[in-house]
């Protein structure tokens, strides 16, 4: 109805109904989720839009690396913007020692008896709960080589056909341990993975920065192998080249992400139910197919296609060799610091 022009009962009712309006509008809540770039499209088919649907709120994404968005967390931490952060374990455990997370209530996550019980706790007091892991390895041209160890990357005929990661990326460290103790490496500063890397440094194409590259390094024929972790396995794939993933006899490395709530987050009750949401069967069920994580639920079943791409299983997951994330945040430094002296310089 229009309130120009009538009588004052008309204006009241007008007001009445305009006021109706205004509990349902003030009821419309945003969950801002802070979370790495990648698959951010099936993210949002998979996980985003249908929760949206049963919460009756927006989801947010704020997406970066983990320091850039540590670093926001920590300027906002009086006010907090983000109500969930998505983070590799070391960076959640950093976050931790910098109160920027609180304790998650495990009992308000239906899901949580469902995850592997690698994920259940994975940095400690409960800061946090791991919603997928990554394998670590070494793919390589089958026509060109075999790898049955990491040692095998120092063969003659991979010389000038290499991509291993930097340092400064996730996968740098535990590449290192992985090295490391092949060669029989015994102190925690990897001298002994440090040194071997550097010596293989005449031998590489590219220490890389972003996944992405590696996959356009063997689209062009520039390597022949490369240290990747399994997100990026699928990718690779897609080039329908003879790549093969290596499962040397030193065993896989790798890492574990993890989901963390604000501290002082001002939606909690939202961010417990996102959180059970994506540890939910159905979600990393979906994730999984898709190709976007690999499932820490241990519910979940895979067809073989997605089964063959992803770190799944108890057994793979069990025989992953992990870097404890105390270990991350304490070594890390020297680590840097070793390589930039050898292998950087």
């Amino acid at each position: 109805m229009s309130c120009i022009r009538r009588p004052l009962k008309w204006l009241a009712a007008c007001l009445l109904l305009a006021g109706a309006t205004l509990p349902t509008l003030a009821q419309e809540r945003t969950l801002v989720v802070s979370a790495f770039g990648v698959s951010q499209d099936l993210l949002r088919k998979d996980l985003y839009a249908p929760f949206e649907a049963k919460c009756k709120c927006r989801v947010v994404v704020n997406v970066g690396n983990s320091a850039d968005r540590l670093a926001k967390m920590e300027a906002r931490k009086a006010n907090p913007e983000v109500d969930v952060a998505v983070l590799a374990d070391f960076s959640a455990l950093e976050a931790a020692t910098k109160d920027l997370i609180e304790p998650i209530d495990v009992s308000r996550l239906k899901n949580y008896p469902k995850l592997h019980d690698m994920a259940k706790d994975p940095i400690g007091n409960h800061m946090g709960v791991g919603y997928t892991y990554f394998a670590t390895s070494i793919i390589y041209r089958s026509d060109k080589v075999k790898i049955d160890s990491w040692k095998d990357l120092w063969k003659p005929e991979l010389k000038g056909r290499i991509a291993l990661p930097n340092i400064t990326t996730t996968q740098g460290p535990t590449m290192l341990l992985m090295v490391d103790k092949a060669f029989g490496g015994t102190t925690p500063d990897f001298a002994t993975g440090i040194q071997k890397v550097s010596e293989l440094k005449g031998s590489v194409v590219t220490f890389y920065e972003r996944a992405a590259q590696v996959v356009q390094l063997f689209q062009q024929d520039e390597v022949h192998a490369a240290v990747v972790g399994r997100f990026n396995w699928p990718l690779v794939k897609k080039l329908n080249m003879p790549i093969a993933w290596a499962t040397p006899k030193e065993g896989l490395t790798g890492g574990i992400n993890v989901l963390v709530i604000a501290k002082n987050a001002k939606n909690k009750d939202l961010a417990y139910a996102f959180i059970d949401e994506w540890l939910s069967t159905e979600v990393q069920t979906r994730l999984a197919v898709d190709l976007v994580d690999s499932p820490a639920n241990k519910e979940v079943k895979l067809p073989p296609a997605a089964a063959d791409v992803l770190t799944y299983g108890k057994e793979t997951v069990a025989g992953l060799n992990l870097i404890p994330p105390t270990q991350m945040l304490l070594r890390r430094k020297a680590w840097v610091d070793g390589w930039n002296a050898k292998v950087a310089r």
